[in-house]
């Protein structure tokens, strides 16, 4: 009788499972991601199977654990007659599983996580594009040095202007990393990868620099700071806008014009406006919004940029 409700327990378990995953209408690959969104980039994509890894590999060590306690608590507890159930704690069997078993799923976590951390950590010697990333409180400049044009080019936000960070598809992208005041944080979720943002990096020790392999599809991603920086931490927000090749090529031939109406060069708005590719060149940030503030731009360039 106590076997058949233990069975019938379980299968309550598991049709109520099977129901909530059902009626949350997710795709099996939205399951897996367990909340992470949708990479852009090959290193993004190792960093999920990592994570969806590490997770199933929780939920099966918690499902064997959770399912030796319930078996223990029913089935070998204290008989009404006084009688004691069978002992294992002089079990050498179920010692050497107990020491063993761990120390092989530890050995596994850690090798994978050193595999993955190494590809995402590696260096190119020659990334086909640079872009410094200078955080400031409360907003970024983004600079493009060594490209094709030769000119100085450079995207500086402002209280009324999210920065927007034009990048190319299908080139890697090497990062340099640098902060005017105090520590902040590169993030772009699409990357699944954040890297802070340290004053001085290398009176701190710090690398300031990473590499993506590529971006893999055109878009529009919000990036953030991931780090508690101040008063207005939270409305410190940038765009990524992907382009391919060939857009991103013409875009910084744009913004090395001069614009007739204003006597400079195109900001980076202006230089998306004339791409003229739709919604994927839309001047003004289309994933985030200004957040109205007095920023105190330290050290940044006085030119603003869209």
């Amino acid at each position: 009788m106590r076997g058949t409700r233990f069975g019938r327990a379980i299968k309550i378990a598991g049709l109520a499972a099977v129901v909530a995953v059902s009626a949350s209408g997710c795709s099996f690959q939205e399951v897996i991601r367990f909340g992470w969104p949708e990479g852009v980039t090959p290193q993004a994509t190792e960093m999920r199977h990592l994570w969806t890894t590490l997770v199933i590999a929780s939920l099966v060590v918690g499902v064997i654990v959770w399912g030796l306690t319930v078996w223990t608590v029913i089935f070998h507890r204290k008989r009404g007659d006084g009688e004691l159930p069978t002992q294992f704690q002089y079990s050498l069997p179920v010692e050497i599983v107990s020491v063993v078993l761990p120390t092989i799923i530890v050995a596994g976590i850690f090798g994978y996580t050193v595999l993955v951390q190494n590809d995402v950590d590696k260096a190119v010697a020659k990334p086909d594009v640079k872009v410094g990333v200078n955080a400031f409180q409360w907003n970024w400049e983004f600079t493009y040095p060594e490209n094709p044009t030769g000119r100085d080019i450079r995207t500086l936000g402002t209280s009324g202007t999210i920065p927007i960070l034009v990048l190319p598809t299908d080139r890697s992208i090497e990062f340099t990393l640098d902060s005017k005041d105090v520590i902040h944080s590169f993030f772009v979720p699409e990357f699944l990868f954040k890297r802070d943002v340290f004053p001085d990096p290398e009176k701190n020790n710090q690398d300031n620099t990473f590499v993506i392999d590529k971006i893999e599809k055109q878009g529009a991603f919000v990036g953030r700071c991931a780090e508690l920086c101040g008063s207005y931490h939270s409305a410190m927000n940038f765009e990524v806008r992907a382009l391919s090749p060939d857009l991103y090529d013409r875009y910084l031939k744009l913004r090395t014009q001069t614009n007739p109406i204003t006597g400079v060069p195109n900001s980076a708005g202006e230089a998306l406006a004339a791409l003229n590719c739709g919604e994927l060149c839309a001047p003004q940030a289309i994933t985030t919004y200004p957040f109205h503030t007095e920023r105190t731009q330290r050290g940044a360039s006085v030119r603003t940029n869209s």
